[in-house]
């Protein structure tokens, strides 16, 4: 669906964003991260047609940036960090204004304003001034003019910014939702919210492209080993025998004793092995019962750090 082929923006001699590529496939969602100053926000803005680029090239279905930008702007549907609201418009005035300013026929304008006022939950509110709106309302207002259009592709920049807890998981599943038929682009701090609604994810840092692949796979790419927590019952001496004979196992080791229900064994194994069934077969043949398993790799928040501080990896 998007093709970024050595995309470069420069301001005078400073790189913005230096000679990146990636490409986001139909139906998608993808975790767009970075720190502060490392060329996301360029990029989208580039993306959404807000500013042009230097040299590459940019396709939207087909269609380059440069060339078509019309008929790109009508596949995206952008919220920005800080939506583009009017304050002394209601809720449903300005997404009537949108609807209009997007060139939606008139005749379906209704349609398509209650389907996006429905979906964020914002009906109640259509009369209400946007001035009196809370943040997290003024930003489901700046998703549902997104949504306006039925875009193909959806540029979403720091979606649940300012929501309390109970937002943040209903936007969540409405971005889970709508990937389902668009194909989307979300950028944020938050790291939980791209392990919940993320397929893949791209790390740029200082203008460069430094990751892209699923959250799981970078972990095990980092740390070129793969870890397991495992909460086994039985004799430690023994326990440790059985799981340190078997093959794809690096290391194991006690890491918490639970008393009667038993002790967790921090595992480290093969990266491109995976060991849970040989271990809970042989655990359970042995007599050993295996009451819990979970992964123990590195977090999205430690591979992030890794990626984007001096000293990491590159």
């Amino acid at each position: 669906m998007i093709e970024i082929s050595h995309l470069i923006k420069q301001y005078g001699d400073i790189h913005a964003v230096n000679d990146i590529s990636f490409t986001v496939e139909d139906g998608e969602v993808l975790g767009f991260l970075g720190p502060n100053g490392a060329g996301k926000s360029t990029t989208m803005n580039i993306l959404t047609g807000f500013i042009p680029y230097t040299s590459g090239e940019i396709r939207v279905n087909g269609h380059e940036i440069m060339e078509e930008p019309e008929a790109v702007k009508k596949m995206i549907g952008y919220l920005p960090e800080i939506p583009p609201l009017y304050m002394d418009m209601t809720v449903k005035e300005y997404l009537f204004f949108a609807a209009e300013l997007k060139k939606i026929p008139k005749a379906q304008r209704a349609g398509q304003v209650d389907m996006a006022m429905n979906l964020l939950k914002i009906t109640d509110h259509s009369h209400r001034l946007i001035r009196n709106l809370s943040k997290g309302y003024k930003q489901r207002v700046g998703f549902a003019q997104a949504l306006l259009g039925n875009p193909e592709v959806l540029v979403l920049d720091e979606p649940t910014v300012g929501l309390d807890p109970n937002q943040i998981l209903e936007i969540r599943k409405i971005i889970k939702k709508l990937g389902q038929k668009h194909t989307i682009i979300l950028s944020t701090h938050i790291m939980q919210e791209v392990s919940a609604v993320c397929d893949r994810v791209v790390i740029i840092n200082k203008g460069h492209i430094v990751a892209i692949d699923t959250p799981e796979n970078l972990s095990a790419q980092l740390s070129g080993t793969g870890a397991l927590s495992v909460t086994v019952i039985g004799p430690e001496k023994e326990v440790l025998a059985c799981v340190r004979g078997l093959s794809g196992v690096r290391s194991v080791k006690v890491s918490t004793d639970k008393g009667d229900n038993g002790k967790v064994y921090e595992i480290v194994t093969d990266s491109n092995v995976d060991v849970r069934k040989t271990i809970s077969l042989a655990l359970g043949k042995a007599g050993y019962p295996v009451i819990e398993m979970k992964s123990a790799d590195k977090s999205l928040e430690e591979i992030f750090h890794e990626l984007t501080t001096e000293g990491g990896k590159k």
